[in-house]
């Protein structure tokens, strides 16, 4: 196989020929070709813990339980440009899944285990993957899920207890043969593959497909271990779901794996079990949102651990304020960091411990290999990178990135993808402002997407749902400030003439109706209501979240909502 570019070849500088070192980086510089070294170099360090059970495996234990992954995989079918998709918590099963795809020269797709069945639907019926992998006790959201999908998966399997299977999905271990050869890069593969598919919301709602390629692994892998730092000999425990770029990309699977570093597993984050981790084990870092930090914090003072090993708390998901800021670095470690990105790009600024506190709130600068800049906004197009707001941590405006972690596309969606990518570009739609450091704070979106303990929630798809009430006549979604969660989700609602008069009652009923719904994953559903005669609109019938968003602020101060 050669991927030698003849443009390339013509337009070198001196009569070198790189051709050798190009057939290298290609096709041994992969993600699978970084794991396959491990299986060996660091073959009897961990490389992941079950942190329920404790079971541990070493690198060259991962290295034969993916192998035989593969092999089992295979041998069912799938294999080179296949979508191996998984629906799961963060379990040694996600791990082997997320390196077997890769091994079988296919494409790893993790999904939220939080979406509602029309979500899961949705994307089984544009992806049609050959392999879903669920959790057990999700069973009956899955069926729900495929049957809205019009489309079975040929691989059904479960990790846990499902009392109720799907029709032909097998236990997980079931995938795995035995004795079968250790892993290794798949032949043929290169650093230009496509490795991973992951999943955003879009401006409907409905996730969106962002593809990244093997050599985007690998560079995300190179930037996380560079800014922690991380070593071989560190051991990591994500507080957030390995489903989220900032979860398996930041000193999860993707990362450890690639440097011979330690993952230990935790499904569902409990304040007192990561506390404990931390002392029992020596974790030498934690990562998660600020909200995972608030409730750490609140745990230590009240049961103090050692927690000496750790080298640092990265955060992401939305910035640390300064008292938050201060107070973790008082009662959990002074080593805390903080990232701002993307699921298109993972992260692209970073705030580093020693901002703190002085630029608390902030998200820090551009990381290593990343360019960003904040431009200015236009209503008929998006700026030059160039035509950049002043320097004054004051003048607000987009802020944009470039970025070698970024596969710059969206899978089958041309139109969302020509709205995010303008050469080599990324407009994510966050304004914010830069001083002359280049320390880049966010202070808001140009769309009016709610983030909620590090969730997106899209207002229109919750509107859509409450529209389904009979009673209910109209309704604008939008966030309110929460000292927990960032954001909470809160619904305005105009009431059908003659309906919904007890506000007690009908935020229970509304709040019920929500749960009920298959379109709409829980966690999206509105915490606060507030019943109300009219709602903004412009002239062109659009309506104004901004105004509401502001009005919620306002109406969580003065107890204006009622919570169900």
């Amino acid at each position: 196989m050669t991927f030698i570019d003849e443009a390339a070849t013509r337009d070198r500088n001196t009569d070198y020929d790189p051709s050798a070192f190009r057939r290298v980086f290609e096709t041994a510089f992969t993600y699978a070709g970084a794991v396959e070294r491990n299986t060996h170099r660091y073959a009897n360090r961990t490389a992941i813990v079950d942190g329920t059970s404790g079971r541990r495996w070493t690198y060259r234990e991962l290295g034969e339980v993916t192998g035989g992954l593969v092999a089992g995989l295979a041998g069912r079918g799938a294999g080179v440009g296949d979508i191996v998709a998984y629906q799961l918590m963060n379990r040694p099963e996600f791990a082997f899944l997320y390196v077997a795809a890769q091994g079988l020269r296919a494409v790893s797709s993790p999904m939220n285990f939080r979406l509602a069945p029309a979500e899961t639907g949705h994307i089984l019926r544009r992806a049609r993957p050959a392999v879903f992998v669920y959790e057990g006790a999700a069973s009956a959201d899955v069926r729900a899920a495929i049957a809205l999908a019009g489309f079975t998966p040929p691989t059904l399997a479960y990790v846990g207890e499902d009392a109720d299977p799907l029709p032909g999905a097998v236990p997980f271990d079931e995938l795995v043969v035995p004795g079968a050869p250790s892993f290794r890069a798949p032949e043929g593969g290169s650093v230009w593959d496509e490795t991973s598919r992951l999943y955003t919301s879009g401006t409907t709602g409905m996730p969106k497909a962002v593809p990244l390629t093997s050599l985007n692994e690998v560079l995300t892998a190179h930037d996380v271990i560079m800014q922690f730092p991380l070593g071989p000999t560190d051991r990591t425990m994500n507080m957030s779901p390995w489903f989220h770029r900032g979860g398996n990309y930041c000193a999860g699977p993707n990362t450890a794996f690639y440097v011979g570093a330690e993952v230990v597993t935790l499904p569902q984050f409990d304040p007192e079990v990561v506390l404990d981790a931390v002392e029992r084990d020596g974790l030498t870092y934690v990562i998660g949102a600020p909200t995972n930090l608030e409730r750490l914090a609140d745990a230590q003072e009240a049961r103090a651990r050692d927690l000496s090993s750790l080298s640092g708390i990265v955060t992401m998901g939305a910035p640390l304020e300064r008292a938050a800021a201060l107070r973790y670095q008082r009662v959990l470690t002074p080593r805390i960091a903080n990232g701002y990105g993307t699921t298109e790009a993972f992260w692209n600024t970073y705030l580093r411990p020693e901002d703190l506190p002085g630029a608390a709130g902030a998200a820090g600068r551009a990381t290593i290999d990343d360019d960003v800049a904040v431009v200015n906004v236009y209503a008929d197009r998006v700026a030059d990178p160039s035509d950049t707001v002043a320097k004054d941590g004051a003048s607000i405006g987009e802020v944009i990135m470039r970025s070698v972690k970024s596969g710059y596309a969206y899978v089958d969606d041309a139109e969302e993808q020509a709205k995010k990518f303008h050469d080599g570009w990324l407009y994510p739609g966050d304004l914010a402002t830069w001083d002359e450091d280049e320390i880049v704070t966010v202070i808001g979106r140009k769309d009016d997407m709610v983030i909620s303990g590090g969730e997106n929630v899209h207002p229109v798809q919750v509107e859509e749902v409450l529209a389904g009430h009979a009673d209910v006549a109209d309704s604008v979604v939008t966030g309110a400030p929460d000292p927990e969660w960032g954001e909470v989700v809160v619904a305005y609602v105009v009431p059908r003439a003659g309906r919904l008069s007890d506000p007690v009652a009908a935020a229970r009923e509304l709040d019920r109706f929500c749960r009920d719904s298959v379109s709409l994953a829980r966690f999206k559903r509105p915490r606060l209501y507030r019943f109300v005669s009219e709602l903004p609109y412009t002239a062109t019938g659009k309506k104004q979240h901004f105004v509401m968003k502001e009005q919620a602020a306002k109406d969580v101060q003065e107890g204006a909502f009622t919570r169900p």
